[in-house]
């Protein structure tokens, strides 16, 4: 099998149509009748992709509207409103969905608490290169997505949305500005939707990093106090969320939090967007509840196109896990005994002659390169571990490789700005203990011979970004 491309096909009934291809970065193929069905708001396996999977097409607002109805009123009166969707979303137990899973009802409650006029801002950026979900949503559902932030907004007070974009992707900036015309012109939200386009690097999806951009400075994390929800933009309370995340507050709010749990489990409740890519035969992206097995949900994707030696779970940030752990549920409670999470709904399936060593090299090379620079981990930790590997990878390894390898890999977690060494830290580590039989060859015999073949993940150039700003 040669090298995935970049932007991969996605599974009948789920491909992104001809008009947002640019944008969503998928190809187009048509979705035929067979595939098609016609869900409903009980439909556990499609929620936020109902309209899609039913059609084919991108939601404009009358679609958009036909199949979910108005949103409840959302009116911001006197810098406050009473609480009952804030109590709904906690009831219905919804989690963020762009990769740390916090408990979103508590992000409101803390924003609304703030002393000044709260300011909201969508995190649409999808930094991570494994990723496709939320280009993928805000091109066939974006006033699902806009419905939720207005809800937010109201919710916590807020008087103007910000929705942070890459500036790589100028298609979808066109299409979201289309749907906010759309939207103004049909019935005015309450609330001012200003879109903005931020530098495409890998930290600056941070929500640190927007809130920073959209005071002036660079798209760069900040680990220092105060946080967001305290003073943020404009040294406001900013409440910074998840584009998924918002367009399922969105149903909760429509259809209730009862609704909401009735799939997923009952620790983590609701759907999830998942992109499924390498060596399955339907890479792209779908919807499954959470708690589904591994496996099926790569079943879903037309199941593995060769035997699979390890799945990456998480992202470029996540966690090698054995093909043996795959009947495990794609759940934090369950996944936490493997050291791994859900993260931001990124599964790659490794083949089993793939080197993962040296696949795990080049994401390391990547994440080094796409560093900020701001603390010692990053600067010096990242850089050393990345290179250790390398080295690993090409069986240049010395007779101390190993254990500074992991020494070096130990010191990077919890003592950076922000959290991206934690994430390299652990996908080296997860590497190490995936593919130790690998180690322990490249260790004795020099590299191996899959380490010559095409690269099974694509990677990113490692190089920084342009300009921070």
């Amino acid at each position: 099998m040669s090298a995935v491309p970049a932007d991969f096909a996605v599974p009948t009934g789920c491909a992104v149509p001809e008009v947002s291809a640019a944008s969503a970065g998928f190809a187009a193929p048509a979705v035929s009748a067979a595939a098609r069905r016609v869900p409903g708001p009980d439909d556990p396996a499609a929620r936020l992709l109902a309209g899609w999977y039913a059609t084919g097409r991108p939601a404009g607002l009358t679609d958009h509207l036909r199949r979910h109805g108005p949103p409840p009123v959302a009116t911001v009166a006197g810098g406050r409103t009473t609480p009952p969707l804030v109590e709904a979303v906690e009831a219905a137990g919804l989690t963020g969905r762009g990769g740390a899973g916090f408990p979103t009802a508590r992000k409101l409650r803390a924003v609304a608490a703030g002393r000044r006029r709260p300011v909201l801002v969508v995190n649409a950026m999808e930094s991570e290169p494994g990723s496709r979900k939320d280009r993928f949503l805000l091109a066939v559902a974006p006033h699902l997505v806009l419905d939720g932030a207005v809800l937010a907004a109201a919710a916590v007070g807020a008087d103007t949305i910000h929705v942070c974009l890459p500036r790589t992707r100028p298609v979808q900036q066109r299409e979201l500005e289309a749907a906010v015309e759309e939207r103004r012109r049909a019935r005015p939200d309450p609330v001012r939707i200003r879109l903005h386009a931020l530098p495409h690097g890998y930290v600056s999806s941070e929500s640190t990093s927007l809130v920073r951009w959209l005071n002036g400075g660079p798209a760069l994390p900040t680990g220092n106090p105060p946080r967001s929800h305290e003073r943020g933009v404009a040294r406001r309370p900013t409440l910074v969320q998840n584009a998924e995340t918002l367009a399922h507050l969105a149903l909760v709010a429509r259809y209730g939090p009862e609704w909401f749990r009735r799939t997923g489990t009952p620790e983590e409740p609701g759907t999830t967007l998942l992109t499924v890519s390498g060596a399955v035969t339907a890479p792209g992206v779908l919807e499954a509840a959470l708690g589904t097995p591994i496996a099926t949900v790569l079943d879903r994707a037309g199941g593995p196109a060769e035997p699979l030696r390890a799945v990456l779970l998480g992202g470029f940030g996540g966690t090698w896990l054995r093909a043996e752990h795959l009947r495990t549920p794609l759940a934090r409670r369950e996944l936490a005994p493997l050291g791994a999470a859900p993260g931001a709904g990124v599964l790659i399936a490794l083949p089993r002659p793939a080197c993962g060593l040296r696949e795990t090299a080049r994401v390391l090379g990547y994440l080094a390169a796409q560093s900020a620079r701001q603390c010692g981990p990053c600067r010096y930790g990242l850089p050393a571990v990345a290179e250790d590997f390398a080295a690993l990878a090409d069986g240049r390894a010395d007779e101390e490789l190993l254990s500074r390898l992991r020494h070096r890999t130990g010191l990077l977690s919890g003592r950076g700005a922000c959290g991206h060494p934690d994430g390299a830290a652990r996908l080296a580590a997860s590497a190490l203990l995936a593919f130790a039989d690998d180690v322990d060859r490249h260790l004795t015999q020099g590299t191996c011979p899959a380490a010559y073949e095409p690269p099974r993940i694509p990677v990113p150039p490692a190089t920084p970004p342009e300009t921070w700003r």
